[in-house]
């Protein structure tokens, strides 16, 4: 069977993206700013600026990918056009990143609420965001984007009253040769993590993804390094500033309004800082699962439970985590595990596109990927070599990945022989294409064989004077920013809709078999319908339970409110 290519709704605005983004993006002032105050002082201002200009650069590459890059712009989905292995590379380097981005998140959220034990909270949390998972990604985008815009208000109203004090702040230049200097500005770049999440969203944006992905990252790129840098200037005008590591930003609060805003501040970056963990989360889930589809993984972290997750990449993106926090819970320490991966990740992807002469490209744009890839590996070859830890962590992760990729190729069983019927099932383009020869008015959604069902689409098929009909089904798949770009229909799907399709043909109608694949099934049988510009839907009544329902998105509610009004939805019992 030939792999079939995954068709997604585009319908990710760029607001929406930009909430998202900033989930990711905008939490690194929460920790950055007490690591710099930490590393060097009242000369932190000058490596927060530097980090800002940074912070910029990064970003505006960032829109040259997602540009050039409009079906998936991440690591592992650029760069394996190019090496399948260096893919990989950048791919378990990103798995770094997500890991100690759950951590370091979960550990920072509970010191901003104040709790004791705040590693013991952590690990709680991200054992308990785990098991929320295992029911399907969490649909928290709304919740996040309110957490979101309530943590930019409450920073720019910070910055706000910190204005009148900025110019009592007190400045000083670093001391001590160049590499130590350079050493303290490597330890407060995880402010660049999360600036790869806007590249895995690009295959789900609206089009032009060109001009979508731009409209996201400039607010959160504005945001992330210029509010950031003024907080540092702020922080440097306190008088006596004290240790503050894990909550600066309560500390700014209570200097600069009230103790009463530093505890609103804490409490909403303390979500904001759990949205991020659950991010996480489901990132590290969807790269095992894309890679396991693709072969580099054993097959095993793609196998679906019964909710549509991807159970063993579950377990280990919220296993691997807390157990860092066991071994771990400094937050500096923590953060240097967490800069080694991404920096890594994104130096691997700048650099590919960069060195890539057959993606076009302005000669600025090029240059301006060659000069932030040059500077990223330097930052990575110091991380390496000051923090030993560090290294061994990231190594620790590329020999456990790779021995899992070499075990998979090698020693995974040989698929059993079956036989599969020799039936050409369709994506929804191949079957628009075909709709002069093979058009229909009806379309029968399938999850199972309902012979009722097919016989009332007979019955409508002819009465109609057509001798076609299409036969829909959707591969259950997670619910992930990035998927696959092919995937091999499974074998249940092409017994289904052979066997559906030779009981039309019994009947003299001719079935054109339609395949799908992702989670939302309601969602994606819609745009099949509006696509093919048929006028009725048949689909059979569901005997899942009402609980059932009520976790999972119930596919009728789903397909009534995407359907175009002019067509019919008939559902048999």
């Amino acid at each position: 069977m030939f792999a079939k290519k995954v068709e997604r709704p585009r319908e990710l605005k760029w607001y929406q993206a930009a909430a998202m983004l900033y989930g990711d993006w905008g939490t690194s002032k929460a920790y950055v700013l007490g690591i710099a105050f930490a590393l060097v002082g009242h000369a932190s201002w000058l490596f927060l600026g530097l980090m800002s200009g940074l912070t910029a650069l990064i970003g505006i590459c960032y829109m040259v990918i997602c540009r050039i890059y409009p079906d998936g712009g991440g690591v592992y989905s650029s760069v394996k056009h190019r090496s399948q292995n260096l893919a990989m590379l950048g791919a378990f380097l990103l798995i770094a990143d997500y890991v100690v981005t759950a951590s370091l998140s979960a550990l920072d959220a509970f010191h901003y609420l104040n709790l004791p034990h705040p590693e013991l909270w952590a690990i709680g949390a991200i054992v308990s965001i785990g098991a929320i998972n295992w029911m399907g990604p969490t649909k928290g985008g709304d919740i996040a984007s309110l957490i979101g815009i309530a943590a930019v208000a409450s920073v720019l109203a910070l910055v706000f009253f910190t204005i009148p004090s900025l110019s009592h702040a007190q400045f000083t230049l670093p001391t001590g040769g160049l590499f130590k200097n350079w050493a303290s500005f490597v330890g407060i770049v995880l402010a660049l993590s999360g600036v790869e999440a806007i590249a895995n969203m690009t295959g789900i944006m609206v089009e032009p993804v060109a001009k979508t992905s731009k409209r996201a990252i400039w607010p959160v790129l504005i945001e992330v390094s210029v509010l950031t840098f003024i907080l540092g200037i702020a922080m440097n005008a306190i008088p006596n500033l004290g240790n503050h590591t894990e909550d600066m930003l309560r500390a700014l609060a209570n200097h600069y309004i009230a103790p009463w805003y530093g505890q609103v501040i804490s409490i909403i970056f303390g979500f904001l800082l759990l949205s991020a963990v659950n991010t996480a989360i489901t990132d590290l889930v969807n790269i095992q699962f894309l890679m396991a589809k693709d072969g580099e993984l054993p097959p095993l972290f793609a196998k679906l439970n019964k909710f549509g997750m991807p159970w063993l990449a579950l377990i280990v993106a919220a296993a691997v985590p807390a157990l860092v926090l066991v071994i771990e819970h400094n937050l500096v320490r923590l953060a240097a595990l967490y800069a080694i991966g991404v920096v890594g990740a994104i130096t691997i992807n700048l650099g590919s596109c960069a060195t890539n002469y057959k993606i076009l490209l302005k000669t600025w744009e090029r240059a301006l990927l060659f000069f932030a890839t040059v500077i990223l590996f330097f930052v990575e070859i110091t991380i390496a070599y000051e923090k030993r830890s560090a290294l061994i962590f990231a190594t620790s992760v590329l020999v456990v990945g790779f021995t899992l990729r070499f075990m998979g190729k090698h020693f995974a069983g040989a698929p059993v022989s079956a036989f599969i019927p020799n039936i050409n099932v369709l994506t929804v383009s191949e079957a628009k294409a075909l709709a002069s020869l093979y058009h229909s008015s009806s379309l029968v959604a399938l999850r199972t064989f309902n012979p009722v069902l097919l016989d009332e689409a007979a019955l409508r098929v002819k009465a109609r004077g057509e001798n076609s009909i299409y036969l829909s089904y959707v591969e259950p798949m997670p619910d992930f920013t990035e998927l696959p770009e092919e995937v091999e229909p499974s074998k249940e799907s092409i017994e289904l809709l052979a066997h559906a399709q030779n009981e039309m043909e019994k009947q003299g109608i001719t079935a054109v078999p339609v395949w799908q694949a992702g989670e939302d099934a309601g969602k994606l049988i819609a745009m099949a319908a509006n696509e093919l510009n048929v006028e009725t839907v048949l689909i059979g009544a569901t005997k899942r339970s009402g609980l059932m329902r009520l976790m999972r998105q119930d596919v009728f509610q789903s397909l009534a409110r995407r359907l175009d009004s002019k067509r019919h939805l008939l559902i048999t019992g």
